[in-house]
């Protein structure tokens, strides 16, 4: 660890260390980052720290620091390893809806493989080359068409508002069932069902009841549910889109 003001992981030049006789070998930003992230998706984020990613290297956690100094680094870099995953062209296709449902989907995906993802990734900014390709990607998306760059930033802030806060409450429901112990139907079937029928029955709160009894997607399963609500998300940008080129 050093004294020294802290800059971004992404202006500090990786260490480079030769292996010799006699010499331990050196690690890796790389290997760190693949062993923090393995530690994570299997135990949480919290369990990822320098002591036990040095554990599993078989080595001294200080040794580590020398390659990453701060945990806040380690967590860039755990975010921007993830966000690698995220599989896009090289550019969007023309088509914005389509690229930025192309986005959407894949950034659900990948965050279910890292349930820690999401969390970190919206309480703290971060900006690795990973999150920047994506970020241009979605920027991208919506260039050419008459919008200036705050319109274009704002939609993008809009899709991701969207997907991060579905995705947060897709793994809040999978962390329920895994220490309840039942799956998410029997969870809303034999947990809170027995509840939400007395409210039902009361006739307290019409609102919610016909949002039980009458609602085409409370019983969608998560990825048609996802998908349902970006589409309306889309609709919306649409629309916004529209109006903003028609002035």
């Amino acid at each position: 660890m050093t004294d020294e003001e802290p800059t971004s992981i992404w202006m500090q030049p990786e260490r480079q260390e030769r292996s010799g006789p006699g010499r331990r070998p050196g690690y890796s930003r790389d290997q760190i980052t693949r062993t923090a992230v393995q530690i994570a998706d299997a135990e949480g984020v919290e369990a990822a720290t320098m002591r036990r990613i040095a554990c599993e290297l078989g080595t001294g956690a200080m040794s580590l620091y020398r390659y990453v100094p701060r945990r806040d680094d380690l967590f860039d870099l755990m975010i921007d390893l993830a966000m690698s995953e995220i599989e896009l062209p090289d550019s969007p296709s023309g088509d914005w809806r389509s690229s930025l449902t192309l986005l959407a989907r894949q950034t659900r995906a990948v965050s279910l493989r890292h349930p820690w993802l999401t969390a970190l990734l919206t309480s703290r900014p971060t900006l690795g080359p990973n999150l920047l390709r994506v970020h241009e990607f979605a920027l991208g998306a919506l260039d050419g068409i008459g919008l200036d760059i705050d319109d274009i930033t704002g939609f993008v802030g809009m899709l991701n508002d969207y997907v991060h806060s579905a995705i947060r409450r897709e793994i809040s429901w999978l962390d329920e069932a895994r220490r309840t112990g039942l799956d998410p139907q029997r969870w809303k079937r034999d947990y809170i069902g027995p509840y939400v029928r007395q409210v039902v029955g009361s006739g307290a709160f019409p609102l919610f009841s016909r949002s039980v009894l009458d609602s085409r997607t409370a019983h969608l399963v998560p990825d048609e549910r996802f998908q349902h609500g970006l589409e309306r998300i889309l609709d919306a940008i649409a629309a916004l889109i529209t109006a903003l080129q028609s002035r």
